[in-house]
């Protein structure tokens, strides 16, 4: 059984920084791992993906601000998040996908989410 939980969420003001943290447990083959964002009254939005050998793919809207990364040995995935604006709110969550893309619907399986707030 595939089990992903995400760790990390938390309030933050403008300008700060949060690390989100993923860990992956079960037989899931070669799905890819991605970080998803939500917030309220949204769709959910893909936010960062990477592929096994590292390769990243980061949404328009965190370039340069957000950054995916693994730690293959550990089964775990990051989002460092940096320069965090208010628009950044929503519920963060990890998912193994099967195509190396952001969209949500490519996603096989989902964390639980962890809430992210960003106070101006």
């Amino acid at each position: 059984q595939v089990r992903l939980v995400e760790s990390g969420g938390g309030s933050v003001q403008a300008g700060g920084s949060l690390t989100l943290s993923c860990t992956a447990s079960g037989s899931y083959g070669s799905l890819y791992m991605a970080w998803f964002r939500q917030a309220p009254g949204k769709e959910r939005e893909g936010v960062a993906v990477i592929d096994s050998d590292g390769s990243t793919r980061h949404a328009d809207s965190v370039k340069g601000r957000f950054t995916i990364s693994k730690d293959n040995a550990k089964n775990t995935l990051y989002l460092q998040m940096d320069s965090l604006k208010p628009e950044d709110t929503a519920m963060y969550y990890c998912a193994l996908t099967f195509r190396f893309s952001l969209f949500a619907w490519s996603a096989r399986y989902w964390g639980q989410g962890t809430q992210v707030t960003v106070s101006s």
